[in-house]
C-alpha cells in the first residue's frame, strides 16, 4: 500500500518541476572521512546549503492562525515551505541554483507528520498542481522537486508543534510536547519515507535543544533531558531500522539557565563534546551542527528587554575575540585524530540585508565568512525564501517574493551581503584526506552496543552495561575508572572475519603478565571489540575473530596509578577525569588485568596486553 501511495504522489510530484538532468557533479548518499563530507565516489563534498523554512511552522503562538499579522515577520506559510503561494517552483528552484547552493535543509515540525487536513488552495496559488494535499504530501513535492533539481536534501526536525521557534514555546525539546517515543518513531517514519531517494542525504534530528520555563536540557546526565542520549538512541535507530544511508546531525546544546545577571546560563553549543562525544552504530554518519548569529553571544540569549543580560553579543566581540568562541564552541570538532572528529555543519547563520545598518551587525557578518572560508566548514544560511512589498520587509532572506510573484534577490546590486555571500559561495575547498578514525564508547548509564553485528547477537554479558566498539573497529584503550573505552582503526590491522569469543575467565592466558591480578584474555587471532561491567565490577572481555594474522609483540601498560598513554597519542581526552591506558597506533588490546584488592577500586581495568597488529 505504501509503495502505491509513494509512487502516485512521485508522479503527481513529477508535474511541479518539469524534468530534467542537472549536472550536479556528486553522487549520494554521503558519508563521513576524518572532518569532511564524502560523496558515493568518495570525492569531498561541503554542505553549501541554505534554509527553505515554513514546514516547522509560523505563527507566533498569539492570536488568529488565519491572520498573517500573527505569523513571524508577517509572513504566514500555512505549514508548508515558504513561497508556494508566490512563486511557481520551477522559479525558485532556479533562484536557489542562483544563489550557487548545492544542498537545502528542510524543516519540519512533528505536528506537520500527524496532520491530515488540506492545505488551502491559496497557500499554493502559484503552484495549482499542488491543491488538494496535506502539509506532508506538499512537503514530499517539494523534496522531489529539489533532489530531481540535484540539491541534497536534509531532513531537519525543527519544532514539535508548528508554532515559531525558538523561545520558550513547547518546542525547547524533542520531547516537549510529546514523549522521546513518540519523537523517535516519527523519525523512523520519516526516514523510511525517502529511503530510496540518494539525495535526501541527512536526519538534522532537532534544532536548537534549551531550557524550558523550569528545566535545562543537559550532556550525558543520564535523564530524560539528557539530549546527548536522546540523540544517540535516534541515530542508531535510524540507521538500523530505517535508512542507513543517512547522515545524523547533531546540534549541541543552544541555551542552559535563566538569562538574568548573576545566575548561571549560557550557550555551551558542541563544548560538551570535548569529553562525551557521540558513537553511532555506523561510525561514518556522524556531522555535528552548530548555530550563530551576531545578535546572539556565547551567554546572551539574543532577547532585548526580558531575557537580556550584560554579556556580550557575537557581534560585539572583535575579530579575534570572535573566531577564539567560534573555535572554542563549535570548530574545534574538525581537529583530525580525536574522538569528537566530525565534519560539522554552521546549519544557520544569517543577517538582515537592505535594512540592516548596524555597522556591528555588518561586520559580524564579514567576520563569520571568513571564517567559514578559512576553517573550511559547511554551512547554511537563515533563511533561503522570505517575503517583500516594494523592496522592504523582514530583508533577511536570500530571495524573496511580493504577492504578486515579483521577485527580489541578493544579487539585484542593492544588497550589502552580496559581496560576503559570493566570496563564500565560490571559496575553493580542498579534497578529504584520509583519516584514521577514533570512536569513544561510554557505557556511562546503560549499553553502548555501537557494533550493528553485536546488535544483532543475542546478548552477550546479560545484565551487564556493554560497549563495543563499531564495526571495523578495535579497542585501543580503556579508563582505570568510569568504564570508558576508545576505539580505532589507526595503524591498519586484520578486519572481523566472523565468529566472538566473551572472555570472563583466565582460560586463555599464556603468560602471566600481570601477577596477581585477575586477566580476561582474548584467544589466539582473536583482538579485543568490545567489554562489560557490572557496577564497577570489569565484568567480561568481547573478542572478535580477526579476518588477517595478528602480530605476536606485546607491552603491558598499567595505568592504575596514572595515564599511560603513547607520546603524542591521538583519540583525544577519551576518560576525562580518569586515569588512561592506550596502545601504540599499530596495537590492539589483547587482554585486561583486574583486581579487587585493597587500595584498588574493586574490579576496574589497571593494565593492558597491548600486542602489535603485524
Amino acid at each position: 500500500m505504501f509503495i502505491t501511495l509513494l509512487a502516485v504522489l512521485t508522479a503527481a510530484t513529477s508535474l511541479a518541476v518539469p524534468a530534467r538532468q542537472p549536472d550536479v557533479g556528486w553522487t549520494g548518499p554521503l558519508s563521513t572521512q576524518g572532518r569532511y563530507i564524502v560523496d558515493a565516489d568518495g570525492d569531498r563534498f561541503t554542505l553549501k546549503s541554505g534554509n527553505w523554512h515554513g514546514a516547522s511552522g509560523t505563527w507566533t503562538g498569539s492570536g488568529d492562525r488565519a491572520d498573517p499579522a500573527n505569523h513571524h515577520a508577517g509572513e504566514m506559510s500555512n505549514g508548508i515551505p515558504l513561497g508556494l503561494d508566490r512563486a511557481p517552483m520551477r522559479e525558485i528552484m532556479d533562484s536557489f541554483h542562483e544563489l550557487g547552493i548545492n544542498s537545502v535543509r528542510l524543516p519540519f515540525s512533528n505536528e506537520m507528520i500527524r496532520d491530515g487536513s488540506l492545505v488551502p488552495d491559496a497557500a499554493v496559488a502559484a503552484n495549482p498542481q499542488l491543491r488538494g494535499r496535506t502539509r506532508l504530501q506538499v512537503y514530499d513535492a517539494v523534496v522531489e522537486a529539489l533532489t530531481a533539481e540535484g540539491f541534497a536534501v536534509i531532513l531537519n526536525n525543527h519544532t514539535n508543534t508548528s508554532r515559531w521557534c525558538c523561545g520558550v514555546d513547547g518546542n525547547e525539546r524533542w520531547n516537549s510536547s510529546q514523549t522521546t517515543e513518540r519523537w523517535v518513531n516519527d523519525w523512523l517514519r520519516m526516514a523510511r519515507r525517502y529511503v530510496d531517494n540518494p539525495r535526501v542525504v541527512g536526519a538534522d534530528l532537532y534544532n536548537e535543544v534549551r531550557r524550558d520555563v523550569l528545566d535545562d536540557p543537559n550532556w550525558g546526565g543520564g535523564d530524560e533531558h539528557d539530549w546527548h542520549a536522546a540523540a544517540q538512541l535516534a541515530a542508531d535507530r535510524i540507521l538500523t531500522e530505517a535508512n542507513p544511508n543517512l547522515l545524523i546531525i547533531i546540534e549541541g546544546i543552544n541555551w542552559f539557565g535563566l538569562p538574568v545577571d548573576g545566575f548561571p546560563h549560557g550557550r555551551p553549543t558542541l563544548e560538551p563534546a570535548r569529553t562525551l562525544s557521540h558513537t553511532l552504530v555506523r561510525s561514518d554518519k556522524l556531522v555535528y551542527s552548530a548555530h550563530f548569529y551576531g545578535y546572539t553571544g556565547p551567554r546572551h540569549s539574543g532577547a532585548t528587554g526580558i531575557g537580556e543580560t550584560s554579556d556580550p553579543r557575537y557581534q560585539d566581540l572583535s575579530r579575534a575575540e570572535l573566531f577564539e568562541v567560534l573555535q572554542r564552541q563549535a570548530f574545534f570538532v574538525t581537529e583530525q585524530g580525536r574522538h569528537f572528529t566530525a565534519p560539522l555543519w554552521i546549519s544557520e547563520f544569517g543577517v538582515g540585508g537592505r535594512e540592516e545598518t548596524d555597522p556591528k551587525a555588518r561586520a559580524w557578518f564579514a567576520n563569520m565568512v571568513d571564517f567559514l572560508i578559512a576553517r573550511d566548514t559547511s554551512f547554511a544560511y537563515w533563511p533561503l525564501v522570505g517575503w517583500h512589498e516594494d523592496r522592504r520587509g523582514n530583508g533577511w532572506a536570500l530571495v524573496h517574493w511580493d504577492a504578486e510573484g515579483n521577485r527580489m534577490s541578493i544579487d539585484d546590486g542593492d544588497d550589502w551581503r552580496a559581496a560576503a555571500w559570493r566570496r563564500l559561495v565560490t571559496a575553493p575547498r580542498g579534497p578529504a584526506r584520509p583519516a584514521d578514525r577514533w570512536r569513544q564508547l561510554a557505557p556511562d548509564h546503560a549499553d553502548a552496543v555501537r557494533s550493528a553485528r553485536m546488535r544483532a547477537e543475542p546478548d552477550w554479558d546479560r545484565g551487564a552495561r556493554k560497549a563495543a566498539c563499531p564495526d571495523g573497529l578495535r579497542l585501543v584503550g580503556l579508563g582505570h575508572t568510569g568504564g570508558r573505552g576508545l576505539c580505532s582503526d589507526a595503524g591498519g590491522g586484520a578486519p572481523w572475519r566472523g565468529g566472538y569469543q566473551v572472555v570472563a575467565d583466565e582460560r586463555h592466558v599464556d603468560t602471566d603478565w600481570a601477577p596477581g591480578y585477575t586477566k580476561f584474555q582474548c584467544p589466539e587471532g582473536h583482538f579485543a571489540t568490545g567489554y562489560a561491567f557490572r557496577g564497577a565490577d570489569l565484568s567480561s572481555l568481547l573478542c572478535v575473530r580477526s579476518g588477517g594474522v595478528l602480530g605476536q609483540r606485546s607491552e603491558v601498560v598499567w595505568f592504575d596509578r596514572g595515564d599511560s598513554r603513547p607520546p603524542a597519542a591521538a583519540g583525544g581526552d577519551f576518560a576525562h577525569g580518569h586515569y588512561k591506558g592506550q596502545c601504540a597506533r599499530d596495537a590492539y588490546v589483547a587482554g585486561v588485568a583486574w583486581t579487587r584488592r585493597l587500595g584498588s577500586p574493586a574490579g576496574n581495568p589497571d593494565a593492558l596486553l597491548c600486542r602489535s597488529t603485524s
